[in-house]
């Protein structure tokens, strides 16, 4: 494969490059500092997007009639690369993005394209996703919130939890049962659900790292209406598995954000010491160093593989799983050798760390949970034996 790229692809990189140093928000290539107050984080991050948005920058890979730019598979790997080059802020509508939009545009109507789509873009309506349950987690086909049909409305009731972004969201790409049938995947339907009503109640989940990601969604006679389903009453399953394929692909995106997090833990080797000398100098620091390289490259190379054939068929496929495999492992790996090699500086937070605010630490302790969300690694290598290696389905089952 040639990774090197054509005069126009470097034209796009300095144009996306020259538009970051123009637009960046004030002081972020010095600090990178988020606001800490939540509201003032929400409008920080909106504000974000819209900034991309209205430059055609927040959804390159969208068609153009959508507000992105019909972007070639490299002009996405470059923008992912430029990106993580500055540690741009993150995408306040990450769901919406790289889930609820490219779903809506697959599998939605017109008119729901048009109502939901530049909202989504703009950063105007942020988007949680409503998968998972306390009893259906991996097993998304054991969901137990339901919708009941009354009159124009369905009245839904239940619990999701895990819910990331719910303390911002407008709207939910929610998954309720609206009749039991002989299979238990028969009988879902999603939902377009109105966040801003109140049969909806959200909790935060604060994560042992201290912050907060997560929620716990409560539904209580919250309403919805036909026009808010996508695609067919009782065929949800058949829409969910569509959204799963894009999240999976937008999960393995990370691998970008993945080589500069180890080319920052290269510098730390170098430039923290032991006994007056760079744990570098170490043999058994570089073999695990260059473990970390090995699996971070081949980790790359899968997903340009994956996004090869992804651009050929035009939609994600089930390939998606050995890239949100990779990369969530990878990230646990990268980050608990991080802490490893540091010793006992590897214990020490926040203001006491090696980088300020205990950037090791919060990500390690937040690598555990990538290694769930998207769908649990035990998950993912269950579908790449059944559905890329052909193996029999797993007898416990």
């Amino acid at each position: 494969m040639d990774f090197s790229y054509t005069v126009q692809e470097e034209q796009f990189r300095q144009e996306l490059r020259t538009w970051l140093e123009e637009n960046l928000p004030e002081g972020w290539l010095e600090s990178q500092q988020l606001p800490t107050e939540e509201a003032a984080l929400g409008q920080f991050l909106r504000q974000w997007q819209k900034t991309l948005a209205d430059s055609r920058w927040a959804a390159i890979a969208w068609p153009q009639k959508h507000g992105g730019r019909n972007a070639t598979l490299m002009e996405e790997i470059i923008y992912h690369q430029e990106m993580v080059r500055v540690k741009a802020p993150p995408l306040v509508n990450y769901v919406g993005l790289h889930m609820v939009g490219p779903t809506l545009m697959q599998i939605g109507t017109p008119e729901q394209q048009e109502k939901y789509i530049p909202k989504i873009l703009t950063g105007e309506e942020v988007w949680c996703q409503g998968y998972s349950e306390p009893n259906a987690g991996s097993d998304l086909a054991a969901v137990q919130t339901t919708a009941v049909k009354k009159g124009d409305k369905w009245i839904i009731n239940g619990q999701k939890i895990w819910t990331s972004f719910a303390h911002f969201a407008d709207r939910c790409f929610l998954v309720a049962r609206t009749s039991k049938g002989e299979k238990k995947h028969h009988g879902i339907t999603c939902f377009l659900l109105d966040m801003n009503q109140p049969g909806v109640e959200v909790r935060p989940i604060i994560q042992m790292n201290g912050e907060h990601d997560f929620n716990e969604v409560y539904l209580t006679d919250a309403v919805a209406y036909d026009s808010e389903i996508i695609g067919q009453v009782d065929d949800g399953w058949r829409v969910t598995i569509a959204l799963l394929m894009h999240e999976r692909t937008g999960i393995g995106a990370q691998v970008f954000s993945l080589e500069q997090q180890f080319a920052e833990l290269v510098e730390v080797a170098q430039t923290v010491t032991e006994d007056d000398a760079p744990l570098i100098a170490k043999p058994e620091v570089r073999k695990r160093l260059l473990d970390l390289y090995m699996n971070q490259r081949g980790s790359l190379l899968n997903y340009y593989r994956n996004l090869t054939k992804q651009l050929k068929v035009g939609h994600p496929g089930v390939e998606g799983s050995m890239d949100k495999l990779f990369v969530s492992e990878m990230t646990k790996k990268l980050f608990s050798e991080a802490i490893s090699i540091q010793g006992h500086a590897g214990m020490l937070w926040e203001e006491d760390a090696v980088q300020d605010q205990g950037y090791w630490q919060k990500n390690y302790l937040y690598s555990f949970g990538q290694t769930i969300g998207g769908g649990t690694s035990e998950i993912q290598k269950n579908t790449i034996a059944e559905r890329i290696l052909g193996l029999p389905k797993d007898v416990g089952r």
